[in-house]
């Protein structure tokens, strides 16, 4: 009890962090009264950068009978760039052309006040704060669907003038999807957030695309239920299928998505049926798909029973290579643990700055456990040895429940330095850059097998030391996933070069231990493609036919290949290629 005494009296430290969150309340401030403004943005806005063109020859397409269509095409490309001193993430800029007076009064009588032509509005979406990608234009047109029809009629329009869509969710994630390097149009879900309907008995619920995971879990509390995705505050349900969150977990929640294709047609991609075999899987498509392939209107989620008792423990371990050890020691001892975080010094060192804590800054692992109480204590007891086999200390556990919520916060804290929309989470965005005032932040994100874990953070962990920048790690240690936090002076072209020199230095370990990196963490920016062993990787959009006008900029073609590829801005040229 003394020991628990003291963590929570850590915790508990009168010297908050209103700074903080009263910065995260200013700069998390969002446009909610959507309006209609009459005038057309002027073009003297945003400034046109050259463009190059090339030919991309595939394209695909989901079509309502469930179809997929491959047919040649040719279209303008993106130009992807690493600008010098003014410029410190990826550049991403297309054609751009003014929206047709037409097409806003077609809008108008659509959405009524619904939508807005307001620039701060326009460059809030087209800018999305967490993303290293920065586009040149941004959205003409923000529009607010209420209903199905609304959208459907808003693609229809869109496919009428030819105006590229962007659909726009919680905008959490890091990767740049909010994007609108061509202008265009702007769909904010944010106003479809209905619960449509519970089915307790089958355990599945059908949800509009804007609602939050964690308000549709207190909706679903009272009845014994929860939905078991956990990505950063602020998510929404459309959003995370669109992005596959949670990865390969994402498609056993997933049941059925109602999809607005890119020339107006709807499909349902399934049933509520717990099981299907006939067909093309369109819900796997879709899911991941990012908005490319249609705008999801409606999804049916499958659900879980909430577990009755829950357990959160804490411990100190000398180094990060034996905190990754203990991580997997503890996944193999076969005990149930939902969750394992890991961090390491300097995170610590950045909560305890941000939030006036106490905390020990050495690596600190944090588990969650669900049961039993009876079987929650014998695993805790268990892991705690394992803990101290691998050179723990100061372990402790707690049941109480406000404990428990006190104590968790600190991986909360972590999980999002990546994401986005939380008061509490998204402090830990200012809880890093509070440590360099100024700078910015490059993230990157690496999965590995669980067994090269401790041996691929431990030689990420030894560059990051020996370099200049400011570094910190946090790793998901039940599944092999982990970030780093590279801090830079956007002002010091050397200081950029150091952390991306760092971001492929990670990735690069992370691949040579049969891993595993987002794309927007591996390209080869300033060129538009990498080589990575077999796999050679291009990055551009594809070129939907005409019945599509979905802004697909973001799509990253895989291929495999034993020839090589020339070009020039991404316009490139593959040759002997095998399946």
């Amino acid at each position: 009890m003394g020991l628990l005494s003291t963590w929570l009296s850590r915790l508990a430290s009168p010297h908050s962090s209103k700074s903080f969150f009263h910065r995260a309340r200013e700069l998390s401030h969002r446009f909610r009264g959507p309006r209609f403004s009459g005038a057309l943005p002027s073009s003297g806005k945003e400034r046109l950068l050259s463009w190059s063109r090339s030919i991309v020859p595939f394209a695909i397409v989901a079509s309502a009978g469930g179809a997929l269509a491959l047919e040649l095409s040719s279209t303008s490309s993106l130009d992807h760039r690493i600008e010098g001193k003014e410029q410190t993430g990826l550049l991403v800029q297309g054609p751009h052309k003014e929206l047709p007076e037409e097409f806003i009064k077609e809008l108008k009588a659509i959405l009524q006040d619904n939508m807005t032509l307001e620039y701060d509005e326009r460059h809030f979406h087209g800018n999305p704060q967490n993303s290293f990608h920065r586009a040149v234009n941004i959205p003409d047109v923000i529009v607010y669907p209420r209903w199905h029809d609304d959208v459907q009629k808003i693609v229809i329009s869109c496919n009428k003038y030819k105006v590229p869509i962007t659909p726009y969710g919680g905008a959490t994630s890091v990767e740049g999807q909010t994007l609108a390097p061509q202008g265009g149009l702007c769909i904010d879900m944010s106003l479809m957030k209905k619960i449509k309907s519970l089915h307790v008995e089958d355990m599945d619920v059908v949800v509009e695309p804007g609602v939050g995971w964690i308000e549709l879990n207190e909706y679903l509390k009272p009845y014994g239920l929860f939905f078991p995705l956990d990505p950063g505050p602020g998510a929404t349900i459309g959003g995370m299928c669109a992005t596959r969150c949670s990865g390969s977990l994402a498609v056993r929640f997933y049941i059925q998505l109602q999809v607005v294709l890119g020339n107006g047609d709807v499909i349902k991609t399934g049933s509520r049926a717990r099981k299907s075999a006939a067909g093309y899987d369109l819900t796997r498509l879709i899911i991941g798909s990012e908005g490319t392939l249609g705008v999801i209107t409606e999804v049916t989620l499958r659900l879980q029973k909430l577990p009755q008792h829950s357990m959160v423990a804490m411990c100190n371990i000398q180094t990060i290579k034996d905190a990754a050890n203990a991580a997997i020691a503890t996944m193999h001892s076969g005990i149930q643990v939902s969750r394992v975080e890991l961090l390491d010094e300097v995170q610590v060192k950045a909560i305890n700055m941000a939030n006036g804590k106490n905390l020990p800054e050495l690596p600190t692992l944090m588990f969650e456990f669900i049961g039993t109480e009876a079987y929650l204590r014998e695993q805790a007891l268990l892991v705690q040895k394992i803990v101290s086999e691998h050179n723990g200390s100061d372990f402790v556990f707690v049941e109480d429940a406000d404990a428990k919520k006190e104590l968790w916060r600190v991986v909360s804290v972590l999980q999002t330095i990546f994401k986005k929309n939380s008061w509490i989470r998204k402090e830990a965005l200012w809880a890093c850059l509070a440590m360099a005032p100024n700078f910015e932040a490059l993230t990157t994100d690496v999965c590995v097998p669980l067994s090269r874990l401790a041996e691929c953070i431990s030689k990420s962990k030894q560059e990051l030391n020996a370099s200049p920048l400011l570094c910190m790690v946090i790793a998901h240690a039940g599944d092999g996933n982990f970030h780093a936090c590279i801090l830079f002076d956007p002002d010091q072209e050397e200081q950029q070069q150091e952390a991306e020199r760092l971001n492929h230095f990670i990735v690069h370990t992370a691949l040579s231990m049969e891993g595993w990196s987002s794309p927007c963490f591996f390209m080869e920016l300033e060129r538009g493609c990498c080589s990575l062993g077999m796999v050679d990787v291009q990055f551009h959009p594809f070129p939907f036919p005409d019945i599509c006008c979905l802004d697909t900029w973001d799509i990253t073609l895989f291929r495999r290949s034993r020839g090589t590829c020339s070009g020039e801005h991404g316009c490139w040229y593959w040759q002997n290629e095998v399946p």
